[in-house]
C-alpha cells in the first residue's frame, strides 16, 4: 500500500559520546555478514511505485545503486529485470556483496564523488545510504550522472512507530544511547536530503511487516552503526534486556516486524 505525503532520561552511569559519523559509517565493514543475514530487504510494492513515479519499468533500465552495501537492494534491482551496477565505499561490504551477487558488476566509491560517466544512468537508488553523503556533494553528482529525465531514488526501512511495541523498544533504545534515533526516522524529508533545494522531490510511504526468529531481531539492531560503535560490552548487555521485553510481547519467539519505507523521489531536468 501506498500513500502520498509531502530529552531523554538522564543515564545512571556516563555514557561515551557518540561515535562519529566517520566511524559509524565504516563500522558496517567488520559485520557485513551478520548486516547481510539479519536486515530487513524491501517489499515489492516500494519497486512498482519507482517504476509509477518514474513512468517506465525498471526492466531494461540502467540503474545504479549508490551505498550499496551487501547488495539487498541491488538483488531486488536485478530481479525486476534492472540492468544493475552497485558502487560501495567499504571493503567489508563490497567483499560479501561479492559473494552474494557474484554476477552483479560492482565498483568502489561514493555518493559524494561518483565513478561514473555523465549522463549514463536511468535511475539512481540509495537505499539506506543517502545519509551517509554530503548532500552538497552527492546532490550535484546524481544531477551529473544522472540522463535527462533520470530519476533518483532515497528509501530507509524506518520502524512502524504507531505499533505499541515498538514505540516501547524504540523508547528504550533512545534512552540507552541518550539520542532520539527514533525521531531522526520520523524527520527523514527533503530539506535534509537535500538542503540546497536543488530537487523536487516526491514523498511516498510504503508499509510492510515480516515475520523473524527474536534472534533475527537482535542481529538486525546489533548490526546497526549505533550499537557496533557502542562497545560489545554494552551492546551485548543492552540486547539481553531487550530479549527479555521482547519474550513478553512474543513468547514465541517469533517477531512481527512493521516498517515503513520512506521513499523520497525526483527526476533530473529533462534538458540540460
Amino acid at each position: 500500500m501506498t500513500t502520498p505525503g509531502t530529552t531523554p532520561p538522564p543515564a545512571e552511569t556516563p555514557r561515551p559520546a557518540e561515535a562519529p559519523h566517520t566511524t559509524r559509517a565504516h563500522s558496517f565493514n567488520a559485520a557485513a555478514a551478520q548486516y547481510a543475514a539479519n536486515r530487513p530487504s524491501y517489499p515489492p510494492a516500494l519497486f512498482g511505485t519507482l517504476e509509477e513515479l518514474a513512468g517506465r519499468p525498471l526492466a531494461g533500465s540502467r540503474v545504479v545503486d549508490v551505498g550499496a552495501g551487501t547488495g539487498i537492494a541491488t538483488a531486488r534491482l536485478h530481479a525486476r529485470g534492472a540492468d544493475v551496477i552497485a558502487v560501495e565505499p567499504g571493503a567489508g561490504m563490497a567483499a560479501e556483496f561479492r559473494r552474494a551477487l557474484p554476477g552483479v558488476p560492482i565498483i568502489r566509491g561514493s555518493g559524494d564523488a561518483l565513478p561514473l560517466a555523465d549522463r549514463s544512468a536511468d535511475f539512481l537508488t540509495y537505499a539506506q545510504a543517502w545519509h551517509w553523503t554530503d548532500p552538497a556533494k552527492a546532490v550535484p553528482e546524481a544531477l551529473r550522472v544522472l540522463r535527462p529525465g533520470g530519476a533518483l531514488a532515497l528509501w530507509w526501512n524506518t520502524a512502524a512507530l504507531d505499533v505499541p511495541w515498538i514505540a516501547a523498544a524504540a523508547d528504550r533504545i533512545d534512552r540507552h544511547f541518550g539520542l532520539e534515533l527514533s525521531a531522526e526516522q520520523r524527520n527523514v524529508g527533503a530539506r535534509a536530503a537535500d538542503p540546497a533545494g536543488l530537487l523536487d522531490f516526491v514523498h511516498r510511504s510504503v508499509r510492510w511487516s515480516r515475520r523473524v526468529p527474536l534472534d533475527t531481531h537482535l542481529a538486525n539492531l546489533g548490526s546497526h552503526s549505533v550499537f557496533l560503535t557502542d562497545g560489545e560490552d554494552r551492546g551485548a548487555a543492552f540486547l539481553a534486556e531487550e530479549r527479555r521485553h521482547l519474550l513478553a510481547d512474543f513468547p514465541d519467539g517469533i517477531v512481527q516486524e512493521t516498517y515503513v519505507v520512506r521513499l523520497l523521489f525526483a527526476r533530473a531536468p529533462a534538458t540540460a
